[in-house]
């Protein structure tokens, strides 16, 4: 779906512009985005498989949930829309916990440039996988994953980051490390 957004400079200010999000990605413009990684108390994390008709990675597993912020929508809201379009749950923002704004460039081809800022969250995951609702043109699968088992397959698999959206690292690592101090 072509959105409109509003165009940030590369520290992340606001411009004062707007674009659509298919000439955002062909410029290589930058703009926001929000990321939702949701946990359990049991330690396990909520992984969502990119649908296959996705430009960028599809099939790869991802963050619990991700979008685009809209144009004049605050980065909260934009959370609490995509959890509701992409997986049928209704999270209030006090159960938002934001952990950082992760600078991403990624150049796939000529005419797609990713050049985002991804306001990254923690949630608990308070019901169970099967209440969740997956939106189909988004979402192929979700699963569960203990913190341990998707840290061990992110660094110490051969091939890093095989079955993975290849984000850098030190974004990995900081949602790791944060979801730990959660459990």
């Amino acid at each position: 779906m072509d959105e409109l957004l509003d165009i940030i400079d590369t520290n992340g200010n606001p411009t004062g512009t707007t674009a659509l999000k298919s000439k955002a990605h062909r410029l290589g413009l930058f703009h926001a985005t929000v990321h939702i990684w949701f946990y359990t108390k049991n330690g396990d994390v909520l992984l969502q498989q990119r649908a296959q008709n996705k430009d960028t990675y599809p099939l790869l597993w991802d963050v619990s949930v991700a979008g685009h912020v809209g144009s004049g929508e605050t980065v909260a809201l934009s959370a609490i829309r995509e959890i509701k379009e992409e997986i049928g749950l209704t999270v209030r923002e006090a159960n938002l916990e934001k952990i950082g704004v992760f600078k991403s460039m990624q150049k796939h081809h000529d005419t797609l440039i990713d050049n985002e800022f991804h306001h990254t969250f923690l949630s608990e995951l308070k019901v169970t996988l099967q209440a969740l609702e997956k939106q189909e043109n988004e979402v192929t699968d979700l699963k569960l994953l203990s913190i341990s088992e998707f840290e061990k397959e992110l660094f110490t698999s051969n091939i890093q980051y095989r079955n993975y959206v290849p984000h850098s690292s030190a974004y990995y690592k900081t949602v790791i490390a944060t979801i730990k101090t959660k459990l």
